[in-house]
């Protein structure tokens, strides 16, 4: 594997570790580099999914599906901007 490297001052940060004599060359470098990264944040276990679940996304679309056309219709366009406005009665931030 090649790896490009298009940021001089990493490359140069690189060449000065290796040039004080700590490490061969660039893979024993970035070797010691991923594996204390590997020990500061190891692996997070994989999300187990539960036979019948789905995504949230799949549910709010189903459920907004099923609101009426005429209800979306009277639902304020700036709804997500003005939320503050129009859950709490707070003056609207660009009226």
């Amino acid at each position: 594997m090649n790896i490009e490297i298009h940021k001089p001052e990493l490359v140069q940060r690189l060449n000065d570790h290796i040039q004080t004599g700590h490490f061969p060359d660039a893979a024993a470098l970035i070797e010691k580099a991923l594996d204390a990264l590997d020990e500061k944040a190891p692996a997070a276990a994989p999300v187990a999914s539960a036979p019948g679940r789905r995504h949230i996304s799949e549910v709010i679309c189903e459920n907004m599906s099923k609101i009426p056309p005429e209800i979306m219709a009277s639902m304020p366009k700036d709804g997500a901007s003005e939320h503050d406005h129009y859950i709490y009665g707070w003056p609207k931030r660009n009226p």
